[in-house]
C-alpha cells in the first residue's frame, strides 16, 4: 500500500482506540456497559445492528463462497435478511416488555426458571466464542491479504484493537465504533464493486466470463443442501445475545421495530454487493483462495488513496461484529452464570470490573479458536449448530405466546443438543440432512409434545 493508504488506515485505528478510551467516562454502571443505558434511538440502533451482523461471514465468507459455488450461496444468505425482517416485525418490539433485561437468559428465566437461564447462558457463551472466533479469523485474513502480515500476527493485531476499545468503553464504545464502521462499509464496499464491474468490462461482460451454474438459483447444490444452509442462516443467529442486547438498549418498542426492519432491508443489498465482488474476483483472479476473493479485488483494482479506506471498510465489517460478540460474552457470563449461581451478592462496581476483565480473557480464547478452523464460513456454521437447535424454539414461544412450561423448555434444549450432536458426529449427517436441521426438528417436536402431554400427577400426590 502507498504511504497515503497507510495513513488512512492508521487514522482509522486511532479513531477506534480514542472512541474506546473517551467513552470510558460514560461507563458508570453495569447498565451502561451492557445496554448503553437504554438510550439508543432507532437510527443509531439500525447502524449499530447492521454493522454488528454484517461481519466476516457476510463479507469475506459470502464473497469467497459465491466465488467458489455461485450466487446460490447468496440466495441462502438472504435467509438472514428475512429473519431480521421477521424479528423486527414480530419479536423485537415484544422484547421491550422485559424491563431491566440485558440478556436472553433474563427472558428465559422469566418464563422457564433458573435452570433454563443457566443452560441458555452456557450456550450463549459457546455461540459467542465461536462467532467471535470466526470474526478473529476474518480479521487475520484481511490484514494478511492487505498488509501482508502472517495470519497469526494479523489476528493478534486486529483483535488487540477490538479488545482494547471494547474493554474500556463497553456497549457505548461498541455502538459508537459501529456507527463509524457502518459508514465505511456502507460507502466503500459498493464503490469497490462498481470499480470491479467496470474493470471487467461491464455487467454483461462480467457474467459472460463466469460459469452458467454460478448464476443459477441452486447452482450445483441439491435442494436438501440448499435448505440446510438456508435454515442455518434463518435460525443460526436469530436473537443471539448481541442482537438481543442491542434491542434492550433501545428506549421503546417502536425504536426496536424500526431498527430491525431497516437493518433487514439493508442486508439484502449488502449481501448482493459482497457476493458480486466474489463474482468479480472469479472473473479477474480465478486462481486465488476463496476467502481471499474480496481482499484480492481491493488490493488489485482500487486506486491508490482509496485502498486504505476500503481496507478500513473491510476491517470495519469484521471488527464491529467481533466487538459486539466480545461485549455480549462478558455480559452473559456475569449476568447469566456468575452472579445468579456463584456470587449473588456481587456489587455493581465489582460486576463492571469483572465484565471488563472477561473481555480480555474471551478475546484471547477467540484468537485460539480462529487459528484452528478451516474457514470463516465453517466457523460460523459450527457455531450456529449450538444455538438454533436448542434455544430458538423455547425463546420464540416465550416471547410470542407467553409459554411458561419449564419441563418443555429444558427437555427441548437438552434433546435438541443431543440430536444435533449424534446426527452430526455419530451418524455423520445421513441423507444429506444437516445436524442443525435434525436438531431444530427434534427441539420443536420435543417442546410441543411436552406442552401437549404434560406429566400427569400421581393419585397419591393429588390426594
Amino acid at each position: 500500500m502507498a504511504a497515503l493508504d497507510w495513513a488512512m488506515l492508521a487514522v482509522y485505528f486511532a479513531a477506534l482506540i480514542i472512541i474506546g478510551v473517551q467513552t470510558m467516562r460514560r461507563i458508570r454502571t453495569p447498565d451502561d456497559f451492557a445496554v448503553a443505558g437504554n438510550r439508543i434511538i432507532w437510527p443509531v440502533f439500525f447502524g449499530s445492528l447492521a454493522a454488528s451482523f454484517l461481519g466476516g461471514g457476510a463479507s469475506l465468507g459470502n464473497a469467497g463462497t459465491v466465488f467458489q459455488d455461485g450466487y446460490v450461496y447468496m440466495f441462502a444468505f438472504f435467509a438472514f435478511a428475512i429473519q431480521t425482517l421477521l424479528v423486527g416485525a414480530f419479536v423485537a418490539p415484544r422484547l421491550k416488555r422485559y424491563p431491566g433485561a440485558h440478556t436472553v437468559g433474563d427472558v428465559m428465566e422469566h418464563h422457564y426458571g433458573r435452570a433454563a437461564r443457566l443452560l441458555t447462558g452456557v450456550l450463549s457463551l459457546a455461540l459467542c466464542a465461536g462467532i467471535l472466533g470466526a470474526q478473529a479469523l476474518a480479521i487475520g485474513t484481511v490484514v494478511n491479504a492487505t498488509i501482508d502480515l502472517p495470519t497469526v500476527p494479523s489476528i493478534l493485531v486486529g483483535m488487540g484493537v477490538v479488545i482494547l476499545y471494547s474493554t474500556f468503553g463497553g456497549a457505548w464504545a461498541v455502538i459508537q465504533t459501529d456507527m463509524l464502521q457502518f459508514v465505511f462499509l456502507g460507502v466503500f464496499l459498493p464503490v469497490t464493486l462498481i470499480i470491479g464491474v467496470n474493470r471487467a468490462g461491464g455487467a454483461d461482460a462480467l457474467l459472460a466470463r463466469i460459469p452458467d451454474l454460478h448464476t443459477s438459483f441452486l447452482g450445483d447444490y441439491s435442494l436438501t443442501a440448499f435448505l440446510g444452509i438456508f435454515l442455518a442462516f434463518l435460525l443460526g443467529e436469530t436473537l443471539v445475545p448481541p442482537y438481543t442486547q442491542r434491542t434492550f438498549s433501545t428506549p421503546d418498542s417502536a425504536h426496536a421495530r424500526k431498527g430491525f426492519v431497516i437493518s433487514g432491508i439493508f442486508a439484502f443489498g449488502f449481501f448482493f454487493v459482497t457476493a458480486s465482488i466474489g463474482v468479480v474476483a472469479l472473473a479477474l483472479f480465478p486462481d486465488v483462495k476463496p476467502d481471499l476473493a474480496l481482499p484480492t479485488v481491493v488490493m488489485n483494482l482500487v486506486p491508490v488513496g482509496i485502498v486504505g479506506l476500503v481496507v478500513a471498510a473491510l476491517l470495519a465489517v469484521v471488527m464491529s461484529t467481533a466487538s459486539s460478540y466480545l461485549n455480549s460474552t462478558a455480559v452473559v457470563f456475569v449476568k447469566d452464570i456468575y452472579q445468579p449461581f456463584v456470587n449473588p451478592g456481587l456489587t455493581a462496581g465489582r460486576r463492571l470490573w469483572l465484565e471488563r476483565a472477561l473481555s480480555l480473557v474471551v478475546g484471547a480464547a477467540a484468537t485460539v479458536f480462529a487459528v484452528s478452523v478451516p474457514s470463516i464460513v465453517d466457523a460460523l456454521l459450527y457455531s450456529y449448530a449450538l444455538w438454533a437447535p436448542t434455544v430458538i424454539i423455547p425463546l420464540l414461544a416465550a416471547v410470542l405466546f407467553g409459554a411458561r412450561s419449564k419441563p418443555a423448555a429444558l427437555a427441548a434444549i437438552v434433546g435438541g443438543a443431543l440430536v444435533t450432536a449424534v446426527w452430526t458426529w455419530v451418524l455423520d449427517e445421513p441423507y444429506g440432512v444437516t445436524g442443525l436441521m435434525a436438531g431444530v426438528a427434534a427441539n420443536a417436536l420435543i417442546f410441543l409434545l411436552v406442552l401437549a402431554f404434560p406429566r400427569t400427577p400421581k393419585l397419591a400426590e393429588v390426594a
